[in-house]
């Protein structure tokens, strides 16, 4: 069965960071392009980052540019995103996704699996 993971969210204080995983089982990730997205109550889901499937081409959201990171690795079957700086507007669900296809983009209906989500809370 194929899964998608998340880890790593919580409650963190403005100005901290926190990383992200996203753990693939039932299929290997070499074939797919993956995104991180995220939804904050009462909005519509966002992109926030993505990678091609061979990690060699990323792409950010304006908003988290010079503050996140994403990166993967195939051996590990697993994709991360780094995030610095945080802020309260960074504050969501997040969601990893994965897209069968080389390049990745930031548009939500362009990708075909999806994990259940983790909280992202920055506040003091």
């Amino acid at each position: 069965q194929l899964r998608l993971v998340e880890s790593g969210g919580g409650l963190v204080q403005p100005g901290g960071s926190l990383r992200l995983s996203c753990a693939a089982s039932g299929f290997t990730l070499d074939y797919y392009a993956m995104g991180w997205f995220r939804q904050a109550p009462g909005k519509e889901r966002e992109g926030v980052s993505c990678i091609s499937n061979s990690g060699g081409s990323t792409n950010y959201a304006d908003s988290v540019k010079g503050r996140f990171t994403i990166s993967r690795d195939n051996a590990k079957n697993t994709v991360y995103l780094q995030m610095n700086s945080l802020k309260p507007e960074d504050t969501a669900v997040y969601y990893c996704a994965a897209r069968y296809y080389t390049y990745c983009s930031l548009t939500p209906h362009e990708y075909n699996y999806w994990g259940q989500g983790t909280q992202v809370t920055v506040s003091s």
